[in-house]
């Protein structure tokens, strides 16, 4: 019985339970809809498991709901239960050697990308209308990539993080899924408190060309789809293409400390990209050490081969540069925000290519993370809020593209997507013939 109940599922679920609306009224903008949360989340009465069965029976139940559950609560919706994640939260692939990886519904022989992989999934296998996830270095924005689906990542420390678990508090944020835009911009609206604007026509739209020439999608089925959409909705006069790695280094100076640390092939990555990746993992080990160190040298636990070397060369982090980091994440803040300015897109790759099959070698996946982290770094370091859009398929696998707006412009980049929406995917279809 628990296998069928697990395959009706996709694998998505570790606990299914219901918390109901608190209100009945329908007037609310999140009525009638359900939603799951990741077990990285407080719920009273329930143990937060954090992926890793070792955390769950050595924590006792949380005595307290998080506030962004609560708030969803009060905006109408109804919790349906916990979905797998990565252990600890320290993975981008979804695998889980405990509780099993939920199953991709848009790509059965892929990985659903992680750490919020659960989430993802039962958005994309309509089980519920959306989902919360939370993500670090990019455990919202790679799982909605690989299963198709919107994932948004907010502006950093915008949404509420209490009653989370936390990994890296400088990079933390509590993100989202869903399936459509109307319901990412009111599940948005309720967590970022903000009531629902008139939309905002964006001045700009940059294309940062070396980062899409990496990309292992055709531009036929990323940006171009993109400029034309744009084009159609805004005019042409709005697409700017720039170099961001060379606006990144000459911006950027505290990054020199890290511009040889694992920059790789320039075939496969931009040196400036790769030295603010760098710079990010490593604040990121040092505060994760911070957090969980105590707990991991005492208990040892059982923790997947990845997740391990991650979590232990982590623990084992010294605070040799982490000044810099910080001196890094301010300065890309602010050549960012001179670039995009405040009603202004910038594009990205969500990541560099299609989602890796399952039980790939370990190997062959550290090394397209370290490339992917040159991307999913710009959104983490400088803050910036990012949504990962679907456009489609490509060798019948799901691609995507991510836009990002300054810090604090979650409002007007929610507002984007909707109004880009409808667009893409008419584009996106007509590219895929």
């Amino acid at each position: 019985m628990a296998a069928m109940a697990k395959s009706s599922d996709f694998g998505a679920f570790m606990d299914k339970f219901t918390l109901h609306p608190t209100s009945s009224s329908d007037q609310l903008p999140l009525s009638g809809l359900t939603f799951a949360i990741k077990d990285i989340f407080d719920v009273n009465g329930y143990v937060t498991g954090f992926g890793n069965p070792d955390w769950a029976r050595t924590h006792q139940a949380a005595t307290s709901t998080a506030p962004v559950v609560l708030s969803v609560l009060g905006g109408g919706a109804t919790c349906v239960g916990k979905t797998v994640m990565d252990e600890m939260a320290y993975g981008i692939f979804g695998e889980n050697k405990h509780y099993g990886t939920p199953r991709n519904p848009c790509a059965p022989d892929r990985v659903p990308g992680g750490s919020s992989s659960g989430s993802a999934v039962a958005v994309a296998a309509k089980l519920v209308d959306f989902s919360l996830g939370t993500d670090t270095g990019a455990s919202v924005r790679v799982p909605a990539s690989y299963c198709g689906i919107l994932g948004f990542r907010p502006s950093h420390d915008v949404v509420s993080t209490a009653g989370v678990i936390p990994m890296s508090q400088s990079f933390d944020t509590v993100g989202w899924f869903a399936r459509d835009p109307l319901i990412l911009s009111r599940v948005g609206h309720v967590l970022l408190h903000l009531p629902i604007a008139d939309p905002i026509k964006p001045i700009q739209v940059i294309i940062p060309e070396d980062c899409f020439s990496l990309s292992g999608i055709p531009s036929n089925r990323t940006t171009e789809v993109l400029i034309k959409s744009v084009k159609k909705l805004f005019g042409d006069h709005i697409v700017k293409h720039v170099n961001l790695g060379d606006y990144v280094k000459d911006k950027v100076p505290s990054l020199q400390k890290f511009m040889n640390v694992g920059d790789g092939d320039p075939q496969y990555n931009i040196a400036s990209l790769a030295a603010l990746s760098s710079a990010m993992r490593l604040l990121q080990r040092y505060e994760f050490k911070n957090n969980h160190a105590e707990w991991i040298t005492r208990m040892n636990p059982d923790l997947g081969p990845e997740i391990s070397k991650r979590v232990w060369e982590a623990v084992r982090t010294t605070g040799e540069n982490i000044d810099t980091c910080h001196s890094v994440k301010i300065e890309l803040r602010a050549a960012l925000s001179a670039l995009v300015g405040d009603s202004g897109i910038l594009a990205l790759p969500t990541i560099p290519g299609a989602p890796p099959k399952l039980q790939t070698d370990p190997t062959t996946l550290e090394d397209f993370g370290v490339q992917a982290y040159s991307f999913l770094s710009i959104a983490g370091v400088s803050g910036f809020c990012q949504v990962s859009i679907p456009l489609g398929m490509h060798n019948n696998l799901p691609v995507s593209i991510s836009l990002l707006a300054r810090h604090g412009s979650d409002s007007f980049l929610l507002n984007v997507v909707e109004t880009l929406y409808d667009t893409l995917q008419q584009e996106s279809e007509i590219a895929e013939k």
